[in-house]
């Protein structure tokens, strides 16, 4: 009876890193997407790195998260990427669909 809470503290935190995988990976991947997927003349006129500059940081950030690499997403690689891919969604892809749009911030 002892030996049973150990085991399951275990398998809820493999569960608990399992899912924050599955989140960074498709929030990096999510990001690195958009990014290839848009205009390369739209970074420099929001004010931001180049377009391959982003693709290289998103790139490289989602493969350190890959547990194949021996990192995972709570590794500082891991969380480095995650952050990464955070500001890209959140302050990058605003700009650019502000200038797409053409509505600016207010």
């Amino acid at each position: 009876m002892a030996i049973a809470a150990p085991l399951f503290a275990f398998e809820v935190r493999y569960v608990i890193e399992l899912i924050l995988l599955v989140f960074a990976l498709v929030i990096e991947g999510v990001a690195l997407v958009h990014a290839i997927t848009q205009r390369s003349d739209a970074f420099p006129a929001i004010g931001t790195l180049p377009k391959g500059g982003w693709i290289a940081i998103l790139a490289v950030c989602l493969v350190l998260t890959l547990p194949a690499f021996g990192f995972g997403p709570l590794s500082i690689f891991g969380l480095v990427g995650i952050a990464a891919a955070l500001i890209y969604l959140l302050d990058v892809r605003i700009g650019l669909r502000d200038l797409h749009d053409g509505r600016g911030s207010w």
